[in-house]
């Protein structure tokens, strides 16, 4: 099947890169951190959320997570300064959760929380969901600039299952899904 895109010098187009890439199944997260006040008496500030399915586990000893960040999208600038985040590994039944969390060019989180079951995490005063498989917070340990990502890798600092036996929801070939028995 042809590709339209430019090839890079090394040969592989986005358009090839990107159909490749999208026939590895992978599961959703909702990645969110809590922006700290501009002042220190000012206004409380906003929590903020993004949709991920790059994001994986990296070692037990110390338990270390990774999440690839757009570079220059508002979490990659938010966790440049604000180093305690959180992730809610989503449920199949959360995919508007998902949805919600992946528009691009948004003004503002404060109406995408709005409405939805979470808790503030202990440590980090991020969201946490309440129907998520598993929610981690977790304190970057290390940024690494990738073409146009940022890998971001943090240590796991709390654990918790609010809806373990709930099934998964995954993304493949450009959309969620749902997996079945």
């Amino acid at each position: 099947m042809p590709f339209a895109s430019t090839l890079h010098p090394e040969g592989v187009s986005n358009d090839e890169f990107r159909a490749a890439m999208s026939r590895l199944t992978a599961g959703v997260c909702l990645i969110t951190a809590h922006e700290n006040p501009l002042t220190p008496n000012g206004p409380r500030g906003e929590d903020v959320g993004m949709t991920a399915t790059a994001f994986m586990s990296v070692s037990l000893e110390p338990p270390l997570v990774l999440v690839s960040l757009r570079e220059g999208s508002r979490m990659d600038d938010l966790l440049a300064e604000q180093p305690l985040w959180a992730v809610s590994v989503l449920a199949d039944d959360q995919v508007q959760v998902a949805s919600r969390f992946s528009m691009k060019n948004r003004i503002s989180d404060r109406l995408l929380f709005a409405g939805l079951p979470h808790v503030r995490g202990e440590v980090s005063g991020a969201p946490l969901l309440t129907g998520a498989l598993a929610t981690l917070e977790c304190r970057t340990e290390n940024r690494v600039e990738a073409g146009d990502h940022t890998l971001v890798i943090g240590r796991v600092l709390t654990s918790a299952l609010p809806a373990p036996d709930s099934p998964p929801l995954t993304y493949f070939r450009g959309r969620y899904r749902h997996l079945t028995g």
